[in-house]
């Protein structure tokens, strides 16, 4: 059975993650138009709210921050936490 609350995280992980990877289309194209920039911290902040797929597909997608470590390392390990997180919660009830 699917509760509400199973819902609204659904909801909320779609709209986080369709975010993150928007914000990495619209940094890359300011970037190769060389306009003003959305900060790096915005994207870590949007995948540690649990955007980080959309930041990691919009990284390769818009070949976005691939060479940056900080992202290249960053954004699987929070999502590995994020998914540790899930799991433990799953777990315990």
């Amino acid at each position: 059975m699917i509760h509400d609350y199973q819902i609204a995280a659904a909801v909320y992980l779609c709209i986080v993650n369709l975010a993150g990877l928007i914000i990495c289309g619209v940094d890359k194209r300011r970037a190769v138009k060389g306009r003003w920039r959305i900060p790096e911290r915005r994207m870590i902040l949007t995948a540690a709210v649990g955007g980080s797929i959309g930041v990691w597909a919009g990284m390769y997608l818009f070949h976005h921050k691939t060479k940056h470590l900080k992202f290249v390392i960053g954004m699987p390990a929070i999502l590995l936490c994020q998914l540790l997180i899930a799991a433990a919660i799953i777990y315990i009830r």
